[in-house]
């Protein structure tokens, strides 16, 4: 048991800090990894999951992920927005057309899985 709570603990940093990443690097997607780490320190520290979820920037969609599997419809837009335009910038600059190829299959299944969640209205 302490094998696999110690598992979870350094996959939840982990996952964590690559959201974090994900808010300023592009490509890199930030909810996939924020929820992944809500999952994983449920299973192995109370307080970091405590934490997470009181944290002013991930409380409110980890909340409303939790409850109601959706995504707030303004903060969806967003992730619409800066995932495209991270995606729209890394395809410009890189030179290898199989590099951009692989980019724009990336970016595609992100927004499509994004388009997939349902919405809340934004006053809910």
């Amino acid at each position: 048991m302490v094998i696999k709570r110690g598992f979870f603990l350094i996959f939840g940093i982990l996952s964590l800090g690559m959201g974090l990443l994900g808010i300023v690097l592009p490509v890199l997607p930030t909810v996939p990894f924020i929820l992944l780490a809500a999952f994983c320190f449920a299973r192995s520290s109370e307080k970091l999951h405590d934490w997470l979820h009181s944290h002013p920037w991930f409380a409110q969609p980890l909340a409303d992920w939790h409850s109601r599997k959706a995504m707030r419809k303004g903060l969806k837009r967003k992730a619409f927005l800066i995932s495209g335009a991270s995606f729209a910038l890394s395809i410009a600059l890189v030179p290898l057309w199989w590099v951009k190829l692989l980019l724009a299959v990336c970016c595609i299944s992100l927004l499509l899985f994004l388009w997939q969640i349902p919405e809340l209205e934004d006053s809910e």
